[in-house]
Protein backbone atom coordinates (compact mmCIF):
# COMPACT_ATOMS: atom_id res chain seq x y z
CA UNK A 1 0.00 0.00 0.00
CA UNK A 2 1.64 3.34 -0.88
CA UNK A 3 1.78 5.87 1.30
CA UNK A 4 -0.72 8.45 1.19
CA UNK A 5 0.86 12.54 2.18
CA UNK A 6 -1.40 15.13 3.55
CA UNK A 7 -0.76 19.00 3.25
CA UNK A 8 -3.53 21.53 4.08
CA UNK A 9 -3.93 25.12 5.06
CA UNK A 10 -6.88 23.69 7.73
CA UNK A 11 -4.72 23.69 11.22
CA UNK A 12 -5.04 21.83 14.50
CA UNK A 13 -8.16 22.99 15.61
CA UNK A 14 -10.82 22.06 13.66
CA UNK A 15 -12.05 18.61 12.56
CA UNK A 16 -10.89 18.77 9.21
CA UNK A 17 -8.25 17.08 9.21
CA UNK A 18 -9.51 14.54 11.58
CA UNK A 19 -12.30 14.09 8.86
CA UNK A 20 -9.98 12.98 5.97
CA UNK A 21 -7.92 10.51 7.39
CA UNK A 22 -11.23 8.64 8.63
CA UNK A 23 -12.30 8.75 5.14
CA UNK A 24 -9.19 7.23 3.96
CA UNK A 25 -8.94 4.95 6.59
CA UNK A 26 -12.89 4.08 5.56
CA UNK A 27 -11.35 3.74 2.13
CA UNK A 28 -8.54 1.74 3.27
CA UNK A 29 -8.07 0.51 6.55
CA UNK A 30 -4.17 -0.06 5.93
CA UNK A 31 -3.45 3.18 4.30
CA UNK A 32 -0.28 4.51 5.55
CA UNK A 33 -0.87 8.46 6.22
CA UNK A 34 1.63 11.16 6.54
CA UNK A 35 0.90 14.30 7.28
CA UNK A 36 3.63 16.90 5.81
CA UNK A 37 1.82 20.20 7.29
CA UNK A 38 -1.50 21.39 8.24
CA UNK A 39 -0.08 24.92 8.84
CA UNK A 40 0.30 26.24 5.83
CA UNK A 41 -1.17 30.17 6.20
CA UNK A 42 -4.50 30.24 4.82
CA UNK A 43 -4.89 29.99 0.94
CA UNK A 44 -0.85 30.50 0.35
CA UNK A 45 -0.44 28.89 -2.52
CA UNK A 46 3.60 30.17 -3.01
CA UNK A 47 4.01 28.29 0.98
CA UNK A 48 1.95 25.36 -0.14
CA UNK A 49 4.62 24.65 -3.74
CA UNK A 50 7.90 25.67 -1.06
CA UNK A 51 6.79 23.08 1.17
CA UNK A 52 5.58 20.40 -1.23
CA UNK A 53 8.71 20.69 -3.21
CA UNK A 54 11.14 20.34 -0.62
CA UNK A 55 9.00 17.59 1.04
CA UNK A 56 7.96 15.07 -1.85
CA UNK A 57 11.46 13.60 -2.71
CA UNK A 58 12.17 12.25 0.23
CA UNK A 59 9.24 9.72 0.35
CA UNK A 60 9.15 6.59 -1.96
CA UNK A 61 8.31 6.32 -5.68
CA UNK A 62 4.78 5.94 -6.13
CA UNK A 63 3.79 8.67 -2.91
CA UNK A 64 0.41 9.93 -3.02
CA UNK A 65 0.36 13.56 -2.57
CA UNK A 66 -3.32 15.12 -1.28
CA UNK A 67 -2.99 19.39 -1.08
CA UNK A 68 -5.70 20.73 0.46
CA UNK A 69 -5.06 24.41 -0.22
CA UNK A 70 -7.91 26.47 -2.37
CA UNK A 71 -8.97 23.53 -3.44
CA UNK A 72 -13.22 24.29 -3.56
CA UNK A 73 -14.27 23.32 -7.07
CA UNK A 74 -15.51 26.19 -9.65
CA UNK A 75 -14.78 27.31 -13.10
CA UNK A 76 -11.74 28.57 -12.24
CA UNK A 77 -10.38 26.13 -9.95
CA UNK A 78 -10.55 22.53 -11.43
CA UNK A 79 -9.08 19.19 -9.88
CA UNK A 80 -6.24 17.28 -11.38
CA UNK A 81 -4.39 14.60 -10.81
CA UNK A 82 -0.48 14.40 -11.67
CA UNK A 83 1.60 11.59 -12.06
CA UNK A 84 5.50 13.23 -11.92
CA UNK A 85 9.08 12.09 -10.66
CA UNK A 86 7.45 9.01 -9.95
CA UNK A 87 5.20 10.73 -7.58
CA UNK A 88 1.22 11.40 -7.72
CA UNK A 89 -0.25 14.53 -6.73
CA UNK A 90 -4.29 15.56 -6.31
CA UNK A 91 -4.92 18.77 -5.22
CA UNK A 92 -6.85 22.12 -7.07
CA UNK A 93 -5.38 23.46 -10.65
CA UNK A 94 -4.81 26.57 -8.92
CA UNK A 95 -0.69 26.68 -9.82
CA UNK A 96 0.54 25.01 -7.15
CA UNK A 97 1.83 22.18 -9.08
CA UNK A 98 3.60 24.39 -11.65
CA UNK A 99 6.46 25.64 -9.34
CA UNK A 100 6.75 21.51 -9.39
CA UNK A 101 7.21 21.54 -12.93
CA UNK A 102 9.89 24.01 -13.69
CA UNK A 103 12.31 21.45 -14.08
CA UNK A 104 10.60 18.13 -13.90
CA UNK A 105 7.59 17.76 -16.49
CA UNK A 106 4.72 15.61 -15.51
CA UNK A 107 3.99 12.24 -17.62
CA UNK A 108 0.27 12.15 -16.67
CA UNK A 109 -2.25 15.10 -15.73
CA UNK A 110 -5.66 14.53 -15.93
CA UNK A 111 -8.71 16.80 -15.22
CA UNK A 112 -10.76 14.52 -12.41
CA UNK A 113 -14.27 14.00 -13.44
CA UNK A 114 -15.98 11.86 -10.89
CA UNK A 115 -17.76 14.63 -9.25
CA UNK A 116 -21.24 13.75 -10.70
CA UNK A 117 -20.96 10.89 -8.59
CA UNK A 118 -20.24 12.55 -5.41
CA UNK A 119 -22.34 14.82 -3.21
CA UNK A 120 -19.47 17.34 -1.76
CA UNK A 121 -19.15 20.15 -0.42
CA UNK A 122 -15.56 19.50 0.97
CA UNK A 123 -13.70 18.43 -1.95
CA UNK A 124 -10.26 16.89 -0.13
CA UNK A 125 -12.48 14.98 2.06
CA UNK A 126 -14.47 13.20 -1.01
CA UNK A 127 -13.27 13.81 -4.07
CA UNK A 128 -9.60 14.06 -3.12
CA UNK A 129 -9.92 10.80 -1.13
CA UNK A 130 -12.11 8.84 -3.34
CA UNK A 131 -8.99 9.32 -6.26
CA UNK A 132 -6.21 8.51 -3.66
CA UNK A 133 -8.17 5.58 -2.59
CA UNK A 134 -8.62 4.70 -6.40
CA UNK A 135 -4.72 5.30 -7.29
CA UNK A 136 -3.55 2.90 -3.90
CA UNK A 137 -5.36 0.67 -5.65
CA UNK A 138 -3.37 0.23 -8.60
CA UNK A 139 -5.74 2.42 -10.73
CA UNK A 140 -5.28 4.56 -13.82
CA UNK A 141 -5.41 8.11 -13.69
CA UNK A 142 -7.57 7.68 -16.80
CA UNK A 143 -10.25 6.29 -15.25
CA UNK A 144 -10.97 9.30 -12.63
CA UNK A 145 -9.81 12.02 -14.91
CA UNK A 146 -9.43 13.23 -18.76
CA UNK A 147 -6.23 13.54 -20.23
CA UNK A 148 -4.69 17.67 -20.20
CA UNK A 149 -1.33 18.91 -21.26
CA UNK A 150 -1.80 22.49 -19.37
CA UNK A 151 -2.16 23.42 -15.80
CA UNK A 152 -2.42 26.64 -14.41
CA UNK A 153 0.85 28.60 -13.73
CA UNK A 154 1.45 30.27 -10.52
CA UNK A 155 3.31 33.73 -11.50
CA UNK A 156 5.41 36.03 -9.51
CA UNK A 157 7.69 32.92 -8.02
CA UNK A 158 10.72 32.72 -10.57
CA UNK A 159 13.85 35.27 -10.11
CA UNK A 160 15.16 37.69 -12.77
CA UNK A 161 18.21 38.20 -14.47
CA UNK A 162 19.64 41.27 -15.88
CA UNK A 163 20.99 41.13 -19.32
CA UNK A 164 24.10 41.87 -18.77
CA UNK A 165 23.82 39.24 -16.23
CA UNK A 166 25.09 41.31 -13.34
CA UNK A 167 22.14 40.92 -11.22
CA UNK A 168 19.41 38.46 -9.87
CA UNK A 169 16.43 40.34 -8.58
CA UNK A 170 14.59 37.42 -6.32
CA UNK A 171 11.61 37.40 -3.75
CA UNK A 172 10.73 36.28 -0.71
CA UNK A 173 9.34 32.91 -0.45
CA UNK A 174 8.82 31.50 2.13
CA UNK A 175 8.82 32.78 6.08
CA UNK A 176 9.92 29.59 8.14
CA UNK A 177 8.96 28.16 11.78
CA UNK A 178 12.33 30.28 12.84
CA UNK A 179 12.00 33.32 10.85
CA UNK A 180 14.25 32.82 8.08
CA UNK A 181 13.48 34.51 5.08
CA UNK A 182 14.00 31.43 2.35
CA UNK A 183 14.18 33.47 -1.29
CA UNK A 184 13.80 32.03 -4.97
CA UNK A 185 17.05 32.35 -5.80
CA UNK A 186 18.84 28.92 -6.34
CA UNK A 187 22.15 27.99 -5.42
CA UNK A 188 22.41 26.72 -9.35
CA UNK A 189 21.37 29.74 -10.81
CA UNK A 190 23.61 31.92 -8.75
CA UNK A 191 26.47 30.04 -9.82
CA UNK A 192 25.54 29.94 -13.43
CA UNK A 193 24.66 33.84 -13.30
CA UNK A 194 27.79 34.69 -10.82
CA UNK A 195 30.48 32.68 -12.39
CA UNK A 196 32.90 32.93 -9.11
CA UNK A 197 32.70 36.69 -9.28
CA UNK A 198 32.17 38.66 -5.70
CA UNK A 199 28.82 39.45 -5.05
CA UNK A 200 27.02 41.64 -2.61
CA UNK A 201 23.20 40.35 -1.48
CA UNK A 202 20.71 43.32 -0.53
CA UNK A 203 17.69 42.62 1.12
CA UNK A 204 16.10 45.93 2.50
CA UNK A 205 19.47 47.09 4.64
CA UNK A 206 21.06 43.64 5.63
CA UNK A 207 23.73 43.07 3.36
CA UNK A 208 25.88 39.66 3.05
CA UNK A 209 28.98 39.14 0.81
CA UNK A 210 29.85 35.72 1.36
CA UNK A 211 27.15 32.17 1.48
CA UNK A 212 27.41 29.59 3.89
CA UNK A 213 26.50 26.10 3.35
CA UNK A 214 25.43 25.18 7.31
CA UNK A 215 24.21 27.75 10.24
CA UNK A 216 27.39 27.31 12.39
CA UNK A 217 29.61 28.13 9.38
CA UNK A 218 28.84 31.82 10.74
CA UNK A 219 30.60 31.14 13.75
CA UNK A 220 34.38 31.14 14.93
CA UNK A 221 34.49 28.25 17.37
CA UNK A 222 38.39 28.58 17.53
CA UNK A 223 37.44 31.55 19.85
CA UNK A 224 36.14 30.89 23.45
CA UNK A 225 33.12 30.47 23.69
CA UNK A 226 32.50 34.01 25.39
CA UNK A 227 34.28 36.02 22.97
CA UNK A 228 32.08 34.11 19.84
CA UNK A 229 30.18 36.26 18.13
CA UNK A 230 26.52 34.36 18.40
CA UNK A 231 23.41 36.25 19.18
CA UNK A 232 21.67 38.28 16.85
CA UNK A 233 24.60 36.84 13.93
CA UNK A 234 23.13 37.42 10.58
CA UNK A 235 23.99 35.07 7.96
CA UNK A 236 23.12 33.77 4.00
CA UNK A 237 23.17 30.58 3.34
CA UNK A 238 22.05 27.48 1.17
CA UNK A 239 19.44 25.69 3.21
CA UNK A 240 19.02 22.09 2.81
CA UNK A 241 17.05 22.53 -0.94
CA UNK A 242 19.66 24.72 -2.49
CA UNK A 243 17.86 28.18 -2.25
CA UNK A 244 19.22 31.53 -0.60
CA UNK A 245 18.15 31.92 2.81
CA UNK A 246 18.77 34.77 4.90
CA UNK A 247 19.00 33.78 8.13
CA UNK A 248 19.86 34.64 12.42
CA UNK A 249 21.85 32.46 14.09
CA UNK A 250 19.64 30.62 16.65
CA UNK A 251 17.07 32.93 16.36
CA UNK A 252 13.22 32.84 18.15
CA UNK A 253 10.85 35.32 16.68
CA UNK A 254 8.91 34.97 19.83
CA UNK A 255 12.09 36.39 21.20
CA UNK A 256 15.08 38.19 19.75
CA UNK A 257 13.54 37.84 16.40
CA UNK A 258 13.94 36.38 13.45
CA UNK A 259 15.70 37.41 9.92
CA UNK A 260 11.55 38.18 8.87
CA UNK A 261 11.33 40.43 11.56
CA UNK A 262 14.65 41.96 11.78
CA UNK A 263 15.61 42.34 8.24
CA UNK A 264 11.90 43.81 7.47
CA UNK A 265 11.26 41.48 5.04
CA UNK A 266 8.13 39.66 4.50
CA UNK A 267 6.68 37.57 1.46
CA UNK A 268 7.40 38.83 -2.30
CA UNK A 269 9.83 41.52 -0.76
CA UNK A 270 12.57 41.99 -3.16
CA UNK A 271 16.00 40.63 -2.53
CA UNK A 272 19.12 41.47 -5.09
CA UNK A 273 22.45 39.84 -5.61
CA UNK A 274 24.55 42.25 -7.58
CA UNK A 275 27.63 41.04 -8.94
CA UNK A 276 30.89 42.80 -9.69
CA UNK A 277 31.29 43.42 -13.59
Amino acid sequence: MPIITLTTDFGEKDHFVGAVKGAIYSEMEDAKIVDISHSISPFHLHEAAYIIQNAYKSFPQGTIHVIGVDSELNPENKHIAVYMDGHYFVCADNGIISMLTSEIRPEKIVEINIHDRIISNFPVLDVFVKVAGHIARGGTLEVIGKTISEIKELTGIRPVVSNKESQIIGNVIYIDNYGNVISNITKKLFEEVGRGREFIINARTAKFNQIHTHYSDAINFDLPPEKREEDGKKLALWNSSQFLELAIYKSNPTSVGGASSLFGLEFRDTITVNFNV
